[in-house]
């Protein structure tokens, strides 16, 4: 069956996001518009309890059985988390004869914001021991310079089967240019070595570079045990609950796809959850007519931002997963190391904030769990942005215990009065992001003042003002739901996939060797498109060419062209607005790729009903910047739409809260996002 059998017409479709700490769960009838959201903890021995406790938990809402879902979508980070925590299955890899240190020597640079004299190159995910050659050698352009030896790969795999490995990576020479060889050793190990995952770097990297394609190939293999384990638990739990849609996965270049693509490239679902917050920003956005955005989702660990220009979301494939870079296509976004759970500590009478998280457990102080050390979120209490209970009633806040970390940590050691300290704690907070704003946009060519701001996750729409104070923004959008994001995201993402072919030699653009190539990676998209049962008007095909200057180590992605002045002209444009200049050097045409998508159809998007403004629910003292004042708060459940709210005020609701500070109002638009606006004098 294929993966999106009832996909494109469904009524009912369930999506489920998994965090560490909390799973989020939206229920769609796409027939009506009617959504029902729930959050569940997460079980992280287990992440498919939770996964179906959720389910069960929306469906009970809904009063709907299980049997009648037609669509059941998930955001995973199986995958990440393997790789972060380096918890991956026991790898071998095999290269051709003489290419045994790739994955050791990598490249000469190092990160960005690393110091020069101490940055010490991290431990290779496959240790020496574990990295086999074999006798074959396929030259620049895809030519054939030493037959493949099979008695070499019977001999590797003879010693693959003694050093007990789970999974197997392959990556050969130039295979990007000529994959036979790569082809038959992965058949061979197959063969020889049955119970062992075997990959090659052909079904998950075919492009240039041997140390960042070999060291996909390797990531991929590690996670494929677990996350195939994974992928059936889950599908088991759902036949045993009669669920008989296919499972789709979100993939970190913001589409689903089916679980036998993800069993084949699990590393794909690299950034699954972050890339479903941004497509669930920008169906929001488009809501509200606006397409320019720039994206912040703040959780209790880190922050991801994106831009979003005239409603397309950017792929890029220099991302990177921890310390290791990724190549595959995913959301063009920032992470950095800010939450609400970033602790704040003094160090030589110095203030910093984050990287470091106090977590789920103990977490913030706030929340009772015996955290000692002050945290981002224990600042907003002691400013009282927060009130007193949380998550619908279902949990209570500790201020006594917010306003005593503040003091010892902060506030004493640098002799400042408390909601200084506090103030402090969330400026050095705002600041950190305001650099990875700046990173998305300024760095690029854009200017954030163009943009409408997107805050979500459950701590961004309280620093969403701030935030754009910070950056010259005008306008904040907060979705209805910004806590569960990721799981409305999910329901609005398309089906995707790409098809990539290097070139075996780059050079100069020649129009009709691209075009050659890239018919034919359009049939094999067509292939796909038609597998997946999707209705041709719903079917999207882009052909992207990658290119360079002459000499250059990377590429920049652009639509490929009618003619090669053309798409020459288009690198040109993408490089001086990313670059600031243009080399006189030669372009070269490395890679062709073909984005193909089945469009998902919007569903029904009731509009609120208008009506008058709510009284508050309570009133509580927050110590504002420009003074203390007695702040109404609002349950956003009672505002409807056209309600216009004068700040300052703060909004609860069940994932999250909104502050809006003096000089700032928010109207209710009728798709139920806020939209917050600077007010003029």
């Amino acid at each position: 069956m294929p993966s999106s059998d009832m996909t494109f017409d469904p009524s009912y479709a369930v999506a489920v996001d998994i965090g560490g700490t909390f799973t989020d769960i939206s229920l769609l009838d796409r027939t009506s518009g009617q959504v029902w959201r729930a959050k569940t903890p997460s079980t992280p021995v287990d992440p498919s309890q939770a996964f179906m406790t959720g389910v069960n938990a929306v469906l009970g809402d809904a009063g709907i059985d299980a049997s009648v879902l037609d669509q059941v979508l998930h955001g995973t980070t199986v995958a990440t988390n393997m790789i972060l925590e380096n918890k991956g299955a026991k790898t071998a890899l095999v290269t051709t004869r003489g290419f045994r240190h790739v994955l050791e020597i990598g490249r000469q640079d190092i990160p960005r914001h690393a110091n020069l004299f101490t940055w010490v190159k991290p431990r290779r995910p496959v240790p020496a021991s574990r990295i086999h050659e074999i006798d074959e050698r396929i030259g620049t352009g895809g030519v054939v310079m030493t037959p493949l030896d099979e008695d070499s790969v019977a001999k590797v795999a003879e010693a693959i089967r003694a050093q007990n490995v789970e999974a197997v990576a392959v990556c050969l020479v130039h295979a990007y240019a000529n994959a036979d060889h790569e082809k038959r050793v992965t058949e061979l190990l197959r063969a020889a070595l049955p119970d062992v995952d075997v990959t090659c770097s052909t079904d998950v990297l075919p492009v240039v570079r041997e140390f960042e394609r070999s060291l996909a190939t390797v990531l991929n293999a590690g996670v494929m045990p677990g996350v195939s384990t994974y992928v059936e638990r889950l599908e088991n739990r759902l036949s045993e609950a009669n669920v008989a849609s296919p499972l789709l996965l979100m993939q970190s270049n913001g589409g689903v796809a089916g679980t036998a693509a993800i069993r084949t490239a699990p590393a794909l679902t690299a950034l699954s959850g972050p890339a479903a917050g941004v497509v669930g920003a920008c169906d929001v956005a488009g809501a509200c007519g606006i397409k320019d955005i720039i994206t912040v989702d703040i959780g209790g660990t880190s922050a991801d931002i994106c831009l979003i220009r005239d409603g397309v979301v950017g792929l890029t494939q220099s991302g990177k997963v921890g310390d290791w870079p990724l190549s595959l296509p995913m959301v063009d976004m920032v992470t950095i190391g800010a939450g609400g759970g970033s602790i704040a500590q003094v160090a030589d009478e110095t203030l910093a904030v984050g990287p470091h998280s106090a977590g789920a457990r103990p977490g913030p102080a706030a929340y009772g769990h015996g955290g000692t050390q002050a945290t981002v979120t224990d600042a907003h209490v002691a400013l009282g942005h927060l009130p007193v209970s949380l998550l619908g009633g279902e949990m209570s806040l500790d201020q006594e215990a917010a306003l005593k970390v503040v003091d010892d940590n902060v506030a004493g050691p640098l002799g400042l009065k408390r909601h200084d300290a506090a103030r402090g704690i969330l400026a050095i907070m705002n600041n950190n992001m305001v650099g990875a704003v700046r990173t998305v946009s300024v760095e690029r060519g854009h200017d954030p003042r163009d943009f409408t701001l997107v805050p979500f996750g459950g701590a961004g729409p309280l620093h969403g003002v701030a935030l754009a104070e910070l950056l010259g923004i005008n306008q904040v959008m907060v979705p209805p739901a910004p806590g569960l994001l990721c799981a409305d995201g999910l329901l609005a993402a398309d089906l995707k996939a790409e098809f990539t072919r290097a070139l075996p030699t780059p050079g100069a653009i020649d129009q009709s060797v691209g075009d050659s190539i890239a018919s034919e990676l359009v049939k094999d998209a067509t292939a796909w498109l038609e597998e997946e049962g999707i209705p041709v008007e719903r079917r999207d095909i882009q052909t992207r060419a990658l290119l360079r200057f002459h000499g250059q180590g990377g590429e920049i992605a652009v639509d490929w062209a009618d003619t090669p002045e053309d798409t020459e002209t288009r690198f040109k444009q993408a490089h001086e607005a990313l670059y600031g200049f243009i080399l006189d050097a030669q372009v070269e045409l490395v890679t062709l790729r073909i984005e193909a998508a089945g469009r998902t159809e919007a569903s029904p998007r009731p509009d609120l009903d208008t009506g008058e403004k709510p009284a508050p629910v309570q009133s509580q003292m927050v110590h504002w910047e420009t003074g203390d004042v007695d702040t109404p708060i609002y349950d956003r459940a009672t505002l409807c739409a056209g309600v216009r709210l004068s700040g300052p005020a703060v909004i609860t609701q069940l994932d999250t809260t909104t502050i809006i500070p003096p000089g700032w109002s928010a109207t209710v638009h009728p798709s139920a996002a806020l939209l917050l606006e600077k007010e003029t004098a």
